[in-house]
């Protein structure tokens, strides 16, 4: 079984357990924040706190180049901080005065979309306009949680609209990896389980090889009726050892193991960094555009002295992000993530080792799937 080897798990443990802590200390001695401590970076994220919420971080992942949208998109996204935060209406009113702004100008999103796209995003802009006017009149009166739902709504139409800016795959995989799966875009994955359903985006635009990989599985129905094998309360649970010897897919066209790279892409680059971890690289304050900062985030799994023998085995990360300090987490560039958990967070709590998968299904995406060129 591959897993996270015990000296890496303790590390982890021990850094989890004393980080908020930390962040305590450091606030209140020296008064600063915790948003001080993450690093300048030309990547589309924006400074500050780490981003904790899956379907977000997809968002900032995509390939596109867009100023306003990200206004729009962050201007959106910090609602739900401000509503965590004592319900800041005023700061609330702001954001939406400042997503309305670059609503009033819809050309200069429209820049960034192919004309064959435009009709169908300037309805999508229409759509947004109207839904943060509503929401301008629900924070006069303070209603909470259809704030947060609408906020929601407007938040799937933005990822639409962001999606309709991607024109091509942005860069070339290495000739080496053409005899791997890859995924060209992105994909949705639904799991079955016993104790209920969960679902999944892989993004190939991040981590193409590790993506493809599970998307070929999946298809292949690798995943139906395999067990939990290993999971660490707040930490992760792993799955993909199937029964037997082998601890991965063995590719019956030629009968070996198929090993999967270490693939991270950081954010500023055009391409991922394959097959080092990024310590090694001496990467050491660098930022995966796919972090660890969100619960659900989905890894690959792979020997600890063996960057390139990641196979079918992955893990759900699952320590509860309010306590990961901003931009920090030891397992970020030293294991691929390749997409993260949208829908069922609360089912993916409840699963322990022993727990099942009865079917995983590829639901939307499946045409971004390319063959391996050569076997």
């Amino acid at each position: 079984m591959l897993h996270l080897s015990h000296p890496m798990i303790n590390s982890l443990k021990s850094w989890l357990n004393h980080s908020l802590m930390a962040i305590l200390l450091v606030t209140v001695f020296l008064g600063i924040s915790t948003a001080g401590w993450t690093p300048s970076s030309s990547a589309a994220l924006p400074s500050g706190n780490a981003i904790t919420d899956g379907r977000a971080l997809l968002r900032y992942a995509l390939p596109i180049d867009n100023k306003p949208v990200r206004q729009l998109q962050a201007s959106l996204e910090d609602i739900s901080n401000q509503l965590r935060a004592n319900r800041r209406w005023g700061a609330i009113s702001k954001d939406l005065s400042n997503a309305s702004r670059v609503l009033d100008k819809p050309s200069q999103i429209l820049a960034s979309v192919p004309a064959e796209r435009q009709p169908q995003a300037e309805a999508w802009i229409a759509e947004l306009k109207s839904g943060v006017g509503e929401l301008q009149e629900l924070v006069k009166v303070k209603d909470k949680e259809k704030i947060k739902s609408e906020r929601a709504k407007l938040l799937d139409i933005v990822t639409l609209l962001e999606e309709a800016m991607v024109k091509k795959f942005p860069f070339e995989v290495p000739t080496e990896y053409s005899n791997l799966p890859q995924l060209k875009g992105r994909a949705t994955v639904a799991i079955k389980t016993n104790k209920g359903n969960l679902t999944l985006v892989v993004d190939g635009y991040s981590a193409p090889v590790t993506a493809g990989n599970f998307v070929d599985l999946v298809q292949r129905g690798f995943y139906n009726g395999l067990e939990f094998t290993r999971s660490e309360e707040s930490y992760f649970l792993q799955t993909g050892d199937p029964p037997g010897k082998d601890v991965g897919f063995i590719d019956p066209n030629t009968g070996k193991y198929r090993a999967v790279p270490l693939e991270v892409l950081v954010e500023g680059d055009k391409k991922p960094t394959y097959g080092i971890t990024l310590e090694e690289a001496g990467r050491y304050i660098d930022m995966p555009v796919l972090p660890f900062s969100s619960f659900g985030a989905v890894v690959m799994a792979r020997p600890e002295d063996e960057v390139n023998g990641g196979s079918s085995q992955f893990f759900f990360f699952l320590f509860e992000p309010e306590l990961t300090p901003a931009g920090r987490n030891l397992l970020d560039g030293r294991y691929s993530v390749f997409g993260y958990l949208t829908e069922g967070q609360e089912i993916l709590d409840k699963l322990k080792a022993g727990d099942k998968i009865e079917s995983a299904t590829v639901v939307q995406g499946i045409e971004n799937l390319v063959e391996p060129q050569a076997a």
